[in-house]
């Protein structure tokens, strides 16, 4: 699944070429996705984009007529760029038409979303309401984690990947956060000192950076909005690397099962 810096590297993308561009039409070529994508998506026309923002793991495009187009890619969604000429692809589901191109939502599993609504009602979209802090702002710090994680019985890692502690933080990047704080995942999350939670934000707003700035990482079916893949696979620490030896002392790096989630870490590092 598309995680933050995923997320970001295709709202970068996307902003590069078309902020401030006419969105000429939309075109629905299904009905639904995960949930039912509300018809009037298609009735947007000639309206001009303002702002591509991202909350969390959502795409959030704003258009001058005062409405908001909603994406999440879920497991296997893409948003690219291609020629208006250029016939759809199968899983080509919603095609929004920008004057000679198109960005072109194309999602396989169809567990993504696409959702529209007033931009002053964003308050009320239920996705967005209950959400925690950006992991890149001011607001997520080593002071707001351990307020957060008072008394929690949860393992870190199933705590830090909660979206109302802090967003974006998926399964990829909590274990190299974790790896890189030296902290084992299963550690029960109230447990950790201020110094524990100082050291772990710092560590996932440098992971979360450096992967925006590698583009993301492509494993299965992301890709960037010009098609190409992200590389900060190529720097994982631990995880996907079970039985590979830890690059700072040499053990093997063991995979485990937290909240039903495959789960990566070195037993020498990480305490």
């Amino acid at each position: 699944m598309p995680e933050l810096p995923e997320v970001e590297t295709v709202r970068r993308g996307l902003e590069k070429k078309i902020l401030h561009a006419t969105l000429r039409g939309v075109t629905l070529r299904r009905p639904d996705l995960r949930f039912p994508i509300p018809p009037a998506l298609g009735n947007l026309q000639n309206t001009r984009l303002n702002a591509l923002r991202r909350r969390a793991k959502y795409l959030l495009m704003d258009f001058d007529n005062g409405q908001t187009v909603l994406v999440h890619l879920g497991m296997s969604g893409r948003l690219v760029f291609a020629d208006a000429a250029t016939p759809p692809a199968k899983h080509d589901h919603v095609l929004f038409h920008f004057d000679g191109e198109d960005v072109r939502f194309n999602d396989a599993r169809r567990f993504g979303v696409a959702d529209m609504y007033p931009t002053v009602q964003e308050h009320t979209v239920p996705a967005l309401a209950a959400l925690g802090p950006e992991p890149l702002t001011d607001a997520f710090d080593g002071k707001y984690l351990l307020t957060s994680l008072k008394g929690k019985k949860s393992a870190i890692k199933t705590a830090i990947m909660d979206n109302t502690v802090v967003v974006g933080v998926g399964n990829i990047y909590a274990s190299e956060s974790l790896f890189r704080a030296g902290i084992l995942p299963a550690r029960a999350a109230g447990k950790l000192t201020r110094a524990q939670t100082d050291k772990l934000a710092g560590c996932i707003k440098d992971v979360l950076t450096e992967a925006i700035a590698a583009g993301g990482s492509s494993l299965k079916d992301y890709v960037q909005t010009d098609g190409s893949l992200g590389y900060f696979a190529h720097r994982f620490r631990v995880y996907g690397r079970d039985g590979q030896l830890c690059t700072v002392c040499g053990t093997s790096i063991r995979k485990v099962i937290i909240g039903q989630r495959s789960t990566f870490f070195c037993p020498v590092c990480q305490k």
